[in-house]
């Protein structure tokens, strides 16, 4: 007897999301310069983006050794720290450390100083 699977119909996948309402039709005129601005809202500090499923995706070239310490690194996070991580979440961490530094410090940052002397 064969399995079949039964799928969601479109009507399950493209329905309203609970909650959601539709803006009131605007009366009058619209401008598009408010007549007083608003306040400028602070750059959000980012984050890493951590324990979530990933949409995009890179191929990243390294040494043996480079790959060997990346290993190390995550073996003495385990070990010693308690964390279980894998090596993109080290990567990714690392990664948004070095940006960050980067757009807070410019010319003064790690990665540009190490850039320029390779």
């Amino acid at each position: 007897m064969p399995r079949r699977v039964s799928l969601p119909a479109a009507d399950d996948l493209f329905r309203p999301t609970v909650g959601a309402e539709e803006p009131a039709p605007r009366r009058g005129k619209v401008r598009a310069v408010p007549d007083t601005p608003e306040p400028a809202e602070p750059p959000k500090k980012k984050a890493p983006s951590g324990r979530v499923r990933h949409d995009e995706k890179i191929t990243v070239y390294v040494t043996s050794e480079e790959l060997l310490d990346l290993e190390r690194a995550r073996l003495t996070l385990r070990g010693e720290h308690g964390l279980a991580v894998d090596r993109g979440r080290i990567v990714r961490e690392a990664l948004h450390l070095v940006l960050a530094e980067l757009e807070e410090q410019g010319e003064d940052s790690t990665l540009l100083r190490r850039l320029r002397e390779s």
